[in-house]
């Protein structure tokens, strides 16, 4: 397996880590994410990981585990009985598979800087299911120790990308980490976040 997608299955083992440690009472608790509970962050994440599959296999999205698909930046609907662990499962396996299939990384992935090839696209896919794995953690008061070298990883490729990344859909204005902050504090303040 690549190195991408070894980066990738860490970073959605991480993410499935927190989802199957949310109890049933906590779902609609507040997370860093405005207006978001840690419900919302969930399909968030799986909802936009699941249209970059379904773009990179040349599929529709489809319902999933009881979630419904939405468009993308939307939230989708949940049946009362939905399995977002195993819809997310599902998503993650299949991206970290795709990254190592060579008929899919001249795919057009949609970005915010026009149609990308999937294979430019790898190094980053792990970027919005690694910060909302925090956001995560920060909404059920768990671990919210990130994968170090997924971190380093992901930092060092979007801070050259600093100003581009401060839209409303993206993040907001970087927070100034406190002296002697160690790396993933650095880049949760780089992302907008409070640690």
């Amino acid at each position: 397996m690549s190195d991408a997608a070894d980066r990738f299955r860490a970073t959605s083992e991480g993410f499935l880590a927190r989802l199957t440690a949310v109890r049933p009472d906590q779902w609609d608790n507040p997370t860093p994410c405005p207006d978001w509970t840690v419900r919302d962050v969930a399909v968030h994440v799986i909802n936009e990981q699941r249209r970059t599959l379904a773009q990179v296999r040349g599929i529709d999205p489809e319902p999933l585990h009881g979630v419904s698909v939405a468009e993308m930046g939307s939230l989708p609907e949940t049946t009362p009985d939905a399995d977002l662990a195993a819809a997310w499962k599902h998503i993650g396996n299949g991206l970290a598979e795709a990254i190592d299939d060579p008929a899919c990384l001249d795919t057009a992935i949609p970005t915010f800087q026009g149609p990308t090839p999937f294979r430019e696209i790898v190094g980053i896919l792990p970027e919005d299911v690694l910060i909302h794995t925090w956001d995560l953690a920060r909404g059920i008061g768990g671990d919210e120790r990130l994968n170090q070298d997924v971190v380093t990883y992901v930092y060092n490729h979007l801070r050259p990308l600093d100003e581009a990344l401060r839209q409303p859909w993206a993040f907001g204005p970087k927070l100034t980490p406190p002296p002697h902050a160690d790396l993933q504090t650095q880049f949760l303040c780089f992302v907008g976040r409070h640690p």
